[in-house]
């Protein structure tokens, strides 16, 4: 018999709570037992006013919506609220009832500028302490890189700004302005709507865009990120690792063993730096260059102890002077004017060899060394970084819409990139509450763990109680 359901009925009652319409198996419904925002209000009180003005949206519920819209990869708040109005999970995880009216749209955006990043910031913070607390974390192995996030610009908001105005407007230095007809400064483009964000670009043969730079550290077991930050594009990476170490103990309260990163990061300070910690570090030391002329640095010994470099002559380039990056190294006039290598090693408009010896050179050294002899551990751990924290990268552009900045200026990026890192947070943590109902049952049994996660999905959340789990 064919069934027939009266499409046009409506009920005037629903018997039930509204938790009972959302499916058990329901990500936010699974989230809610490991999310615990008890501590925001206090944590954001100073920013309202206790004595005037209207009742404010509740600030849990506020981030509520906020982290339901990036678990659908709804980042703009005009969709969102569309969607929460008839979303019964949303309403159900943000407390909301079904005759109560949401707040509007609006409203999430004075949220966002009343609070600033470093609220947003405290919310992730407290995703990987509680990551931490269930056993998720043991930063044994810490894989860091950096992505772009299109900034939320049209290319007809480029315009050229000239060089000498750039360093007027910045306060870097005088007006080197061509005099006299000569070839004018080249050009740099930025937005006009959104300023902050810089052309750049990750792959040689693709255009500048502008954009911005995530900065992520990820655990090597779990794929917790225990780290994000971002900055301007045109930011280098390798000056962002060592801060991101500290923040990453300092949030976790524990030690890194072991750093991994890409070429970007191979910095001879970095290799110095953590050398110095006692990190191990994992990342590929570039090469020395073959330049036939001038005599390539790789040629020239240096010595750490005395301080002295020793070019292939055997002759001693002694400290000149100090540069940003090091110290310059130079050897002596009338030693080059009589050497027998002088046509390899020098230029015509040079008369004196001299070489910059970077700061943490004699790591640097050290690493090109080590890299040859990698062992198939230390190979598993490079191998790892790439499907981790890459990989990390790019669910988030693909589930969570951080392919593109939903809002322009650094601030708001940055609160964009705390809430999606945050949601990944939350989903590992659900994701462990299921698997601790589940894993190492056999078939039969899961019958029976299931319907105890139900019962426990029922009973409240559970954030304070979570299973404790060791990462293999």
């Amino acid at each position: 018999m064919i069934g027939r359901q009266e499409r046009w009925q409506e009920e005037l009652f629903v018997a039930g709570p509204l938790r009972e319409l959302v499916p058990d198996e329901h990500i936010l419904k699974r989230v809610d037992k490991v999310l615990d925002l008890s501590w925001l209000r206090e944590e954001v009180r100073d920013s309202y006013c206790e004595e005037n003005g209207r009742p404010s949206i509740d600030p849990e519920a506020a981030v509520r919506l906020m982290l339901a819209g990036f678990f659908e990869g709804i980042v703009h708040d005009r969709k969102l609220m569309r969607q929460a109005q008839v979303n019964l999970a949303m309403r159900w995880f943000a407390g909301y009832r079904l005759d109560e009216k949401l707040p509007d749209h609006s409203s999430l955006t004075r949220i966002r500028q009343r609070w600033g990043p470093e609220r947003f910031k405290r919310i992730f913070q407290k995703t990987v302490q509680s990551c931490v607390k269930a056993g998720l974390v043991d930063l044994d192995t810490v894989h860091v890189d950096a992505t772009l996030i299109r900034a939320d610009v049209s290319w007809e908001s480029l315009v050229e700004v000239h060089a000498e105005t750039v360093l007027r407007e910045n306060a870097e230095g005088p007006d080197d302005s061509p005099e006299g007809g000569g070839k004018p400064p080249k050009g740099k483009k930025v937005s006009v709507t959104d300023p902050e964000a810089t052309m750049t670009t990750n792959r040689k043969d693709q255009r500048l865009e502008p954009s911005y730079k995530q900065h992520t550290a990820v655990d090597g077991a779990s794929g917790v990120i225990v780290d994000v930050e971002v900055t301007t594009g045109q930011a280098s990476e390798g000056k962002q690792l060592l801060e991101q170490v500290e923040r990453v103990e300092e949030t976790t309260g524990k030690r890194v063993e072991t750093v991994t990163a890409d070429g970007s990061y191979a910095h001879a300070a970095n290799y110095a730096a953590l050398e110095e910690r006692g990190t191990e570090a994992v990342i590929p030391p570039p090469k020395e260059p073959r330049a036939k002329r001038p005599m390539p640095l790789g040629r020239f010994r240096y010595d750490a102890r005395h301080e002295v470099v020793r070019c292939p002559a055997g002759k001693k380039l002694r400290r000149s002077c100090r540069t940003p990056k090091g110290w310059m190294h130079r050897a002596r006039l009338k030693e080059c004017q009589g050497c027998p290598l002088r046509a390899s090693c020098l230029t015509r408009s040079v008369t004196a060899r001299q070489v910059l010896i970077v700061d943490g050179y004699a790591a640097l050294l050290r690493a090109r060394r080590q890299r040859l002899r990698w062992d198939d551990a230390t190979l598993e751990k490079y191998g790892r970084h790439r499907w981790r924290v890459e990989g990390v990268h790019g669910r988030a552009k693909q589930q969570h819409g951080l392919r593109r900045a939903a809002r322009r200026g650094l601030s708001n990026v940055r609160i964009q990139s705390y809430l999606t890192a945050a949601v990944m947070n939350l989903k590992r943590l659900a994701a462990l509450l299921w698997a601790s109902f589940l894993g190492g049952f056999d078939r039969r049994s899961r019958l029976q763990a299931v319907a105890s996660y139900r019962d426990a999905v029922s009973s409240g959340p559970i954030h304070s109680r979570l299973p404790q789990h060791r990462a293999a």
